[in-house]
């Protein structure tokens, strides 16, 4: 069993990535085309990386560089925005669990990489 998930770890991180990714760039898209956009906003900045950064980590481009963006995105997100309230409240309290999960999980992929199918791995086995 061992030899078989090891075998496979980086397609499942591959999958991780993708997924997030994705769920990410949904986020972006909503504050994007939802209502009125103003870029010069917070709210337009932060729909700009989360889409742009979510296409980006979806197709595993910069892969590093974009997660470590989008991770200091969410905690500046969770801080500004969810624990201005109640620092010591529970992230359930304050609404903040998605922006904090989203936050330690592209710190996690700005450390492990974008595993298989991306175009990080593409672009240096070409070389």
């Amino acid at each position: 069993m061992k030899v078989f998930l090891d075998n496979h770890k980086d397609k499942m991180l591959a999958v991780f990535r993708i997924v997030v990714g994705l769920l990410f760039m949904a986020h972006g898209s909503q504050k994007l085309f939802g209502d009125v956009f103003d870029p010069t906003s917070l709210m337009g900045i932060g729909g700009l990386i989360e889409f742009v950064g979510g296409l980006l980590i979806a197709v595993g481009f910069f892969t590093h560089i974009v997660s470590f963006v989008c991770s200091g995105q969410m905690f500046v997100a969770y801080f500004m925005f969810h624990a201005e309230y109640n620092l010591f409240s529970s992230p359930l309290a304050n609404k903040g669990e998605l922006a904090l999960l989203y936050a330690v999980v592209f710190l996690l992929l700005t450390f492990k990489g974008p595993g298989a199918w991306s175009l990080d791995t593409y672009l240096a086995n070409r070389r």
